[in-house]
């Protein structure tokens, strides 16, 4: 099997100079969306948009899509799901650290929001296919998820992964830096914690292949041969 974790492009969180203007489920920026559509193309023809070069000539051979229930992360898939031609799969562990929250830095403190219900995500995103847990009250039921939490999500995730091993597939998921950070150590078997940090860019690629004899190959970290200089963040 081969894997390959994507960061979403950029959101609107991403870009504040402020972060008491932060909003609890960002959207793409402009820019975001056009780094989604050139990994979109990047994924479907190996190369970059505008040219006929690429590592992967004929595309990546992606069979199953995932991503996070994150407004961002549901944002980018959109244009991968067109050009691969895939039903993409909502995947609610793969969201990022903290959950769905503001910190409103009053009386009030942190503060959960539910996310995008299930009656929006299928309004906005026609064909993705939902769990059970994502209702019409949303997904996110907590508050402020701590970063001890994020990392047993990540082992949840792995433990999932390596029973996938042995399939001939090529899976994609769609996710968040600092939970991605956090697959891949749980993935290696190294120590969660900010004394070693697995950085990616938007839509930045990393490929590990599940081997049958229950090894790992790490193949490469937060590609972006996708994007030119000026569309890097």
């Amino acid at each position: 099997m081969e894997l390959y974790l994507i960061r979403h492009g950029q959101s609107t969180n991403n870009v504040l100079e402020d972060p008491r203007d932060r909003v609890c489920d960002p959207p793409l920026t402009a820019l975001g969306w056009e780094q989604a559509r050139r990994l979109a193309y990047h994924l479907a023809t190996g190369s970059r948009l505008g040219t006929s070069d690429g590592a992967h000539s004929g595309g990546y051979g992606i069979t199953r899509l995932y991503c996070s229930p994150m407004w961002r992360a549901l944002q980018t898939t959109w244009p991968v799901a067109e050009a691969l031609g895939l039903a993409p799969e909502v995947w609610v562990d793969l969201h990022e650290h903290g959950g769905i929250y503001l910190d409103h830095g009053d009386e009030k403190g942190i503060v959960g929001y539910p996310g995008k219900t299930r009656q929006e995500i299928l309004e906005e995103f026609p064909g993705y296919v939902l769990p059970d847990e994502i209702t019409d009250h949303g997904w996110w039921t907590g508050g402020w998820e701590e970063l001890a939490a994020c990392y047993a999500r990540a082992v949840k995730v792995a433990d999932r992964l390596r029973e996938w091993a042995g399939r001939d597939e090529r899976i994609a998921l769609i996710s968040h830096g600092t939970f991605m950070d956090a697959l891949l150590k749980a993935l290696l078997n190294q120590l969660p914690g900010y004394h070693l940090w697995y950085s990616h860019f938007n839509t930045g690629i990393t490929r590990i292949d599940f081997l049958e004899d229950g090894r790992l190959r790490v193949r490469y970290l937060n590609r972006i041969e996708h994007l030119p200089p000026d569309l890097i963040s």
